[in-house]
């Protein structure tokens, strides 16, 4: 019987840095930066040291790379939502929405974006990539409110970037803060009722201000 020649291992660079990537994620989120250990990232993703280091250089670039990607992903999803193809209010509620439950999903986001806030963000000053991944969001956000102020459902001249941190900041600070809130006011944060309260309430919050009241 011939034996079949065994197949030659196909070298795909692209699959090893998103496998790296994945365990760098997981690392720098249980550890944080200083704590996390390359070691441990070769051994979760079952790759070597050195085929880390040829990907990525060094930690400092391998984190500022993992940060490029939770970036990059939110820009995806943002863009994903189509916002431009919905009514002004549907589609800011839309956006407001879509970002209080990617933070309830991804709840790594806002652990190293925490983590890069205490560094104070010298791996994203670095980054060509970051500063450009709220372009497209900005653009349908713009539309929507330039729209809306049109109809006389919007209030006029609202600046896009504030309104884009009001919604993220209303959301991401409640998740990661809940546990010490829920001390601090003695109720429980963390469930699935008080997480969809905390949503409809930012929903109205934001909804309110922009609605124009004038009559306008």
């Amino acid at each position: 019987m011939t034996k079949t020649a065994a197949r030659p291992l196909t070298r795909d660079p692209e699959k090893k840095s998103r496998m790296i990537l994945k365990a760098a994620r997981k690392e720098f989120a249980k550890s944080g930066y200083d704590g996390a250990r390359v070691d441990k990232i070769a051994a979760t993703s079952k790759l070597s040291k050195g085929l880390i280091y040829h990907h990525f250089q060094s930690k400092d670039f391998l984190f500022q790379a993992v940060l490029e990607q939770l970036y990059e992903e939110l820009s995806e999803e943002n863009k994903a939502l189509y916002l431009e193809d919905f009514e002004p209010e549907t589609g800011v509620q839309r956006l407001i929405e879509h970002t209080f439950d990617y933070f309830v999903k991804n709840p790594e986001f806002i652990v190293l974006v925490n983590t890069e806030n205490l560094l104070k963000a010298q791996h994203l000053k670095k980054s060509d990539l970051v500063g450009k991944t709220f372009e497209p969001l900005r653009a349908s956000l713009e539309g929507l409110l330039l729209k809306g102020a049109e109809q006389g459902v919007f209030r006029s001249n609202v600046n896009s970037t504030e309104l884009y941190i009001s919604i993220v900041g209303l959301g991401y600070f409640y998740l990661s803060n809940m546990h010490t809130l829920g001390v601090v006011f003695e109720t429980s944060l963390t469930s699935p009722d008080a997480i969809s309260a905390r949503k409809a309430h930012i929903t109205e919050l934001v909804m309110g201000y922009l609605r124009n009241t004038s009559g306008n």
